[in-house]
């Protein structure tokens, strides 16, 4: 996108940008675009290559001085942010290894055909490598940015030409561009992976009209629009199954291995794969609003909110590279003065020295683990809304779940056919309660239904049937008069036994509902139901249990029924809470001393719960609700992505350290070795940019991070 506007905001300029590959070029840029008038606020993503800039909504909004400022630096607008990537060697920094390796090739053969050349090839190859340098770090310094490793490499790369050190001057300029290359090939690998959902969705789409079907750009689609989905083609919409039915593997958009059943009335997402059969589907959403876009959405501006420990880093560079330089400049004058060196010695090791300052490698640490950990994460159906969630999940010491819909599947099911009769046994029992609620849509009534379906019962035939209010339905079922009564509406109908009470009893301290089925005034036996806890529920807490993550369910359903739900997952429970009371509690966790807490909820009805959590995460099979709410949200809508949210982000702050640690140690020992003596110009330009690669590829390993390998 050479540029495009914030759909919030039409103050705001996004550009996707092109060579941008470490810490230092973004501040390059953010330095030059924040000098210009009416430029509010800039920021700069290396490891998504763009750049966001906000200017003042009364004054001027410059949009082609900002444009001209990046490309001044030497970096390329692109057209789209999906353009394709251009191979190594046709790249500047690909085109600069080739001809200083060449050069200094060249050189090397000169000298030992030709000896009274002396140092003349190496300075010549020298010169033309520092050539474009020399151009980048002037056009940094005319943008305000004199600290940068372009900068400091002339400088370096001058100084070793004036002591005399030309084929090792040489050496350094082709080291320098070989890592600046690999340091653009790692970023535009992360880049690739990050963007990879993109393609998801296929261009093109079959259009149901009138006429017939015509294929068009999926981007033309509008809602309200009906589209045709053959087998094997991947679904070019959001939609709703208008007709047909089929299976659908939807690992693309929520990481679900096992494929799912998708039937008329049945929502689809973009990007996902039809296995089975031909679906007719109406278009629910524009492709710029579809799951996967909003998917990318998220992902890109999750990646544009630092971290704390990255904004820590960001400052940490900020004094430490004119640190450095400053020891440099004392390395370079104070040995000499006190006769301890002599003046090309100590200038050396003082070039060397400034080789080593750009803190390239520790920048650019933090940003691509997190950037590879949301991309990993978004892969897999887990949303994250910004590096200071993905920080802060590994942190939490508590998760409160809400329950109906949550912990349970949210619909009622039968647990218990109780018969009092002999001649009607727990089949018949079913089925003739059924029949009595197949005109009811009471949740407990379809629960009935529904399980007599399940059990291959035919209903029968229902006459007279009504609904008596506050108690139950009544009627003639094969000319039997019959009712579904509650409880506490028997009392009015027959004498309760003891037998009953004790039945009833039990199961309602199980949370269950219960419902009796009467002929006249016999009670032929009695049906409970209740919310039954998701089936992989139990698998979810013990990995949260094993992550060192305690759990607690806060519910607004009655306390008995809450507790009950407790017990059968080993899990602390509290009913009857409002959801004021559900944030009053979490609250009361932290003060307690049981924080950071996350919330685990629908995203609406406990919005106050969430937000008073330090981490709200919504469940959702890809709902707006799930995408649009609380800090982090679940595609695959399964209980055990808590978990899998919490061991990435462990993961990736794992991760952080071990880059954090390779880019400080490594500095730190080539600091202390150069500045004695020990290591040259060359070995300090492998420190630097060594380093960089390799805090990449690390973070790189995230991209195929799975939760329990």
């Amino acid at each position: 996108m050479s540029e495009s506007t914030s759909p919030l905001d039409s103050h705001v300029l996004n550009l996707s940008v092109r060579g941008m590959d470490c810490g230092g070029c973004e501040r390059k840029v953010v330095s030059a675009v924040g000098r210009i008038g009416g430029v509010k606020e800039v920021t700069a993503n290396a490891v998504i290559g763009a750049v966001a800039v906000e200017f003042h909504p009364t004054g001027k909004q410059p949009r082609q001085a900002v444009k001209e400022a990046i490309t001044g630096l030497g970096y390329e607008i692109l057209e789209s942010k999906h353009q394709a990537v251009v191979p190594w060697w046709k790249t500047p920094k690909g085109q600069l290894v080739i001809v200083t390796g060449g050069l200094l090739v060249a050189a090397f053969l000169f000298q030992l055909l030709w000896p009274v050349l002396g140092q003349w090839p190496f300075l010549f190859a020298t010169l033309v490598g520092l050539a474009p340098i020399t151009q980048a770090a002037w056009k940094a310094l005319k943008a305000g940015t004199p600290f940068t490793i372009e900068m400091l490499m002339t400088i370096a790369a001058v100084g070793a030409l004036f002591i005399d050190a030309a084929a090792e001057a040489a050496v350094v300029v082709f080291l320098f561009a070989v890592g600046e290359l690999l340091e653009g090939v790692a970023a535009s690998r992360a880049r690739r992976s990050i963007s990879a959902l993109a393609n998801l969705t296929p261009s093109t789409a079959y259009l149901i009209e009138p006429d017939g079907q015509r294929e068009v750009a999926v981007n033309t689609l509008q809602p309200g629009q009906r589209v045709m989905v053959r087998p094997g083609d991947r679904v070019p919409c959001d939609g709703l199954v208008l007709k047909g039915t089929s299976e659908l593997d939807e690992s693309p958009v929520n990481g679900e291995s096992v494929p799912r059943l998708r039937a008329e009335g049945d929502d689809l997402f973009a990007g996902t794969i039809n296995l089975s059969g031909t679906l007719e589907v109406e278009v629910t959403r524009s492709s710029d609003n579809n799951t996967i876009a909003r998917v990318i959405r998220l992902v890109e501006e999750a990646q544009a909110a630092k971290a704390p420990v990255a904004r820590f880093i960001d400052r940490f560079a900020y004094y430490y590279m004119p640190a450095v330089v400053a020891a440099a400049l004392l390395m370079a004058i104070i040995p000499p003065l006190l006769s301890l060196l002599s003046w090309s010695e100590s200038v050396y090791r003082a070039l060397a020295l400034l080789l080593i300052a750009c803190p390239c490698a520790l920048v650019i640490s933090t940003p691509a683990a997190i950037a590879a950990g949301l991309s990993s994460g978004a892969r897999q159906g887990l949303l994250i809304k910004g590096g200071a969630v993905l920080e802060q999940l590994g942190k939490l010491r508590t998760v409160a779940f809400d329950k109906t819909g949550t912990l349970t599947e949210g619909k009622p099911t039968v647990t218990d056919i109780v018969s009092f009769q002999e001649q009607v046994d727990s089949k018949a029992l079913l089925r003739l309660a059924a029949t009595l609620e197949s005109g009811s849509s009471h949740p407990i009534a379809k629960a009935i239904v529904g399980h007599a379906q399940a059990s291959g019962l035919g209903l029968g035939n229902l006459e007279e049937g009504q609904a008596q209010v506050g108690k139950g339905v009544s009627g003639r079922v094969d000319g039997k008069s019959l009712a579904l009564l509650s409880p506490h509406a028997l009392d009015t109908k027959v004498a309760v036994s003891d037998q009953l009470k004790q039945s009833i009893h039990a199961l309602e301290e199980d949370g269950k509902s219960v419902a009796v089925l009467l002929e006249e005034q016999q009670v032929l036996g009695l049906l409970a139901v209740r919310d039954e806890p998701r089936e992989d529920a139990r698998a979810a807490l013990a990995a949260l249990s094993q992550l060192g993550v305690q759990s607690v369910m806060l519910s607004g359903d009655n306390t008995r029924t809450a507790r009950a739900i407790g017990d059968m997952l080993g899990i602390e429970a509290h009913g009857q809470l409002m959801p004021e009371d559900k944030a009053r509690y979490i609250k009361e966790l932290n003060s307690h001393g049981r924080g950071p807490i996350g919330k685990v909820g629908d995203g609406i009805n406990d919005a106050p719960a969430l937000a008073a959590a330090d981490v709200g995460i919504a469940m959702g099979g890809g709902t707006d609700v799930a995408l649009e709410t609380a800090d982090a949200a679940l595609l695959k809508n399964r209980l055990i992505g808590i978990a899998q949210l919490i061991a990435l982000s462990q993961a990736t702050l794992g991760n952080i350290k071990v880059n954090v640690a390779v880019a400080l140690g490594l500095k730190a020992f080539f600091l202390v070795s150069t500045a004695l003596g020990f290591t040259g110009m060359w070995i300090a330009v492998l420190a630097d940019t060594g380093a960089t690669v390799l805090v990449t590829l690390n973070a790189m390993r995230l991209l195929g991070y799975r939760f329990g390998k």
